[in-house]
């Protein structure tokens, strides 16, 4: 069955639209950090220790997000995300991501791995960069970070959700993926199932195209929204969209292995 969710196809995204929540929320990224170290080199837990020190990858992945509660830290918010206009062909996309010049999720992810494969860092820059690097992975997979502009992602999509407030980006950071009721090692653990064929295959698909399959993503989450505040069943979404939130974290673990693997050679 797993084998099936993680077929290679194009892939993922985000652009500057008001602050966003952080993808996946404290768990997702937990769990694509955590999926990411059991396919590293031993060259490239080595270099990725000298950095962390003793705190795991799962635990630094959530530190860009913790930072937006520091005012000074502003700057950095538009680098979580990319949004695109619905119905763009694969070819409008990548147009766009090759040619925008203000910061996103995109061109952010390729100035970090530049920046941590020159190596001339000093410590505090090298964690930095390591830190946003392993954080945007992961929001690259949660598909609402490639939403509208004029929803500020699903931010604005007031929905309903066990009876409780919530909105479309909420559910996908947080509701559907909090619905699994598992810590980050149990949900780490019940999805990583992958061939060396499969995950080459995966890492060999370029970030344009990572972008592209969760901008296709998104546009079928809105697709089901039909009304405002809408009421979500809970157990039919999450029969609906398990798979690929399992196939969306796991991916998000696999790519994140193959691009530390290729900096830290």
């Amino acid at each position: 069955m797993i084998k099936k969710i993680i077929i290679p196809v194009l892939l993922l995204a985000a652009l500057n639209l008001p602050q966003q929540a952080g993808a996946w929320g404290l768990l997702g990224h937990r769990v694509v950090a955590q999926i990411a170290e059991t396919y590293l080199t031993k060259t490239a837990k080595k270099e990725i220790q000298k950095i962390l020190g003793n705190e795991t990858m799962a635990m630094s992945a959530n530190w860009p997000d913790f930072i937006k509660s520091d005012s000074t830290m502003k700057m950095y918010d538009p680098w979580h995300y990319v949004n695109l206009e619905s119905g763009l062909s694969a070819d409008s996309v990548h147009r766009y991501l090759q040619t925008a010049s203000a910061p996103n999720i995109y061109n952010r992810i390729n100035v970090l791995v530049a920046e941590l494969k020159r190596g001339n860092l000093s410590q505090d820059q090298k964690a930095f960069d390591l830190k946003f690097l392993i954080h945007l992975i992961g929001d690259l997979h949660q598909p609402m970070h490639v939403g509208q502009l004029s929803d500020r992602g699903g931010n604005s999509i007031k929905l309903k959700w066990f009876g409780n407030s919530t909105n479309l980006h909420r559910i996908w950071d947080e509701d559907l993926i909090s619905f699994q009721d598992l810590s980050y090692t149990e949900y780490a653990h019940a999805i990583n199932f992958t061939t060396r064929q499969q995950r080459e295959a995966l890492q060999a698909i370029p970030l344009e195209d990572w972008v592209y399959r969760s901008y296709l993503l998104a546009q079928k989450i809105y697709a089901d929204i039909t009304e405002p505040d809408q009421k979500i069943n809970p157990y039919n979404y999450n029969y609906k969209y398990q798979a690929i939130l399992n196939n969306q974290l796991l991916e998000g673990g696999v790519h994140l292995a193959g691009l530390l693997n290729s900096i830290f050679k």
